[in-house]
């Protein structure tokens, strides 16, 4: 009995010992951590055990500068931003360096997708000081903020020597410096001055059709895309096109659209294995892609993919719809119904090395030792082949034949293929998921969140099914509950249960977008009634009464040298674009002049640059689709509009605002038009409707004469 007390008194403080020791080392830890730790952003807390002495972005940490009379590093990235990662190692993990920034400069580490207007400002200083941009970005400015270098990723010799020119210069002669700041930041604040058009527009098909004849000389007609290499999916370049081709029976365009649709499929741009788009492919013919999966390009991909569906019917689009929300569904979706926003392009390899691509490329012996007797059919369905050989001997999958091809050559029919194919993917899945996964970035964004929301709209819309509805439905009521307070203020970031850091003109502008998309397929005003509220705080907060345009930032924010106005329809398109999308829409729904005549101005504002660069305004050319060509406003009201919805939803008519109601509606679009006796539709172009009819086929006649 004793002998066993002495036991657990030993081990009583054997325990006791563990645990002094692990809190011990926790202090230790938290220590050597700089005040990054204190953030949420998983990009942030990667840099808090760096020795450089970050600190985030807060008017604490400007006021040091100044206090100390020290130059600002302002670093920026995201988490899944491999160069980030290098540039991490190399030199923000070395001592040597540290002691450099430490004792120099007053350090802020920001990550571009909680502060997109702080990335915006010192992109464009990095821009204008040398014609281009990327991340991570590292600009040197004054201690107010005024940038006075800056550049993307540096090698560690070449930091150092910045740093030490740097701090050299600013010590010696910081006249010099000031000097260059302050043409710098009026260049900055200039570069993208709106002047308010007062003449007369036209919008007319034949300025139109000049500007998209510019565009086609920029296209790939062989694989798609952009011409050149890297290619980018460019989903709003995509839309477009798909449009103006259907309106205008462009059928060269329309072909150019469906090229790049299926190329994207086919290559390693696109997970073959479970679903989803990578950023982007590093080489002409979207094999090699850079391994990072963000959630905006997903969700515009879905909408893309959906409405060529819609169009096409083409079995393989409806494929990468479903698959891709399922990669979605499996690893960006948070038990609240919301989206995270993205997938490091590095995981861990087999030595336990952070290495690009390392979770999703395969070696010949690995897939001979799995898929036994198919690997010589799977070897010439997704070339393990010098086509698709990328380096070290791993092989990214990549298709270059059609399935009707591959059938016909191999003598298969497409449900052996299919079922063989599904096969292939569970096998290898099962497989890949034992390997260390990427790093997820865990915060969510409102503008993408609601991008994504309107990704299982249109998928709804082209596919049917019920679940993609109600996905986005409870991503809506995620957005209203937990990003929109009660005066209008939407948060643009979210995590760890809190919402955080007031919303930008993206997020308003996805939103209202995306709260209408989702009225057009659920007839609930609820979310018109809200995204109509939105636009009015808008307005009042973000409007630019000297321009008509909309800034980035609202009237509240501050401890920026600049106010923004983002108008570029880029990988994403501009909330200017957007917003003037919405101010369209909600007129004819409320008829109301104000949201109208803003939309027109905004267009005409940008109409004479649109017209000559139609690469950095294609969502504004959708837009303008919209005055140049029919554009109707198709109303549905009786006790049967949903079922007639459904069938008018699976078609692609893309120059149609749909509205509708199974009861009575004060709506100016729907007032007096219902009847208990019988579902009518109207088919409207500025509330002018045409005779009322009772099918779907008879109102198409009278869209599509």
């Amino acid at each position: 009995m004793l002998r066993n007390l002495g036991f657990y008194i030993m081990l009583m403080f054997s325990l006791l010992s563990c645990i002094q020791n692990n809190v011990s080392n926790t202090i230790s830890n938290l220590e050597k951590a700089n005040d990054l730790i204190n953030e949420t952003s998983p990009y942030l807390l990667q840099h808090a055990y760096n020795p450089v002495d970050w600190k985030a972005w807060n008017d604490e940490s400007l006021q040091l500068a100044k206090d100390q009379n020290k130059p600002i590093i302002i670093s920026v990235g995201y988490s899944s931003c491999h160069w980030c990662h290098v540039m991490e190692e190399e030199s923000f993990e070395s001592d040597t360096v540290a002691k450099l920034m430490n004792d120099n400069f007053i350090n802020i580490k920001v990550d571009r997708e909680e502060r997109p207007d702080i990335d915006q400002i010192y992109m464009n200083a990095v821009q204008l000081m040398t014609g281009r941009g990327g991340w991570p970005l590292n600009c040197i400015t004054l201690p107010d903020g005024r940038p006075v270098f800056g550049g993307t990723y540096f090698t560690k010799s070449q930091w150092i020597k910045i740093l030490k020119d740097i701090s050299k210069l600013y010590k010696d002669d910081p006249d010099k410096m000031i000097s260059y700041a302050e043409k710098l930041t009026e260049g900055i604040k200039n570069s993208d001055l709106i002047v308010v058009n007062e003449n007369p527009v036209q919008f007319d098909t034949k300025s139109l059709n000049v500007t998209v004849d510019e565009f086609k000389q920029s296209l790939d007609f062989i694989q798609g895309g952009q011409r050149g290499e890297p290619k980018f999916p460019m989903p709003s370049h995509l839309d477009f096109l798909l449009r103006y081709s259907f309106q205008t029976n462009n059928e060269e365009l329309k072909k150019y659209v469906l090229t790049t649709l299926t190329k994207m499929a086919n290559g390693g741009i696109y997970d073959q294995i479970a679903g989803g788009f990578s950023r982007y492919s590093v080489d002409d013919r979207w094999h090699i892609p850079h391994f990072e999966k963000m959630l905006y390009d997903n969700a515009q991909l879905v909408s893309l993919y959906s409405k060529a569906y819609q169009l096409t019917k083409k079995e393989d689009y409806k494929r990468i719809v479903e698959e891709t929300l399922d990669f979605i569904d499996t690893e960006l979706s948070t038990e609240e119904g919301a989206f995270f926003s993205s997938l490091d392009a590095d995981s861990k390899n087999s030595e336990e090395e952070l290495e690009e691509g390392a979770f999703y490329v395969w070696t010949q012996q690995e897939l001979k030792s799995l898929l036994e007797d198919d690997f010589e059919l799977f070897k010439a369905y997704y070339n393990i082949n010098a086509v698709g050989n990328w380096e070290k001997d791993n092989y990214v999958l990549y298709k270059t034949l059609s399935d009707e091809e591959f059938i016909t050559e191999h003598q298969l029919s497409f449900t052996v293929l299919d079922s063989k194919r599904n096969d292939w993917k569970e096998q290898l899945l099962e497989a890949r998921n034992k390997r260390n996964k990427p790093r997820l970035d865990d915060k969510v964004l409102t503008s993408w969140n609601t991008l994504m929301l309107k990704g299982y709209v249109d998928a709804y819309k082209a596919i049917g099914n019920e679940d993609y509805l109600k996905k986005a439905i409870t991503n809506a009521n995620f957005i209203k509950k937990n990003q929109l307070k009660g005066d209008g203020l939407l948060f643009h970031s979210y995590k760890n249960g809190k919402s955080t850091i007031n919303g930008f003109s993206e997020d308003y502008a996805h939103t209202i977008a995306a709260f209408i998309r989702l009225y057009q397929v659920t007839f609930n005003e609820e979310w018109l009634s809200i995204a109509k509220g939105l636009m009015d705080y808008t307005i009042e907060h973000f409007l630019n009464e000297k321009t008509e345009m909309f800034y980035f930032t609202s009237k509240g924010s501050s401890n920026l040298i600049a106010r923004k106005t983002e108008v570029f329809d880029n990988v994403i398109p501009s909330s200017n674009s957007v917003l003037a999308e919405c101010l369209l829409k909600l007129g004819h729904y409320y008829s109301d002049k104000v949201y109208s005549e803003l939309a027109h101005q905004m267009l005409k504002n940008v109409n004479d640059t649109m017209l000559k660069i139609p690469s950095a305004y294609t969502n504004w050319l959708s837009l303008y689709l919209n005055y140049s060509n029919p554009y109707y406003e198709v109303v549905i009201s009786g006790e049967e509009a949903k079922d007639i919805l459904k069938q008018l939803k699976v078609l692609y008519i893309p120059n149609v605002l749909i509205s509708g109601s199974t009861t009575e509606s004060d709506l100016p679009l729907l007032k007096n038009k219902f009847n208990k006796d019988e579902t009518l539709i109207y088919v409207c172009t500025n509330g002018t409707c045409k005779l009322p009819v009772n099918t779907i086929d008879k109102a198409l006649g009278q869209i599509l004469k």
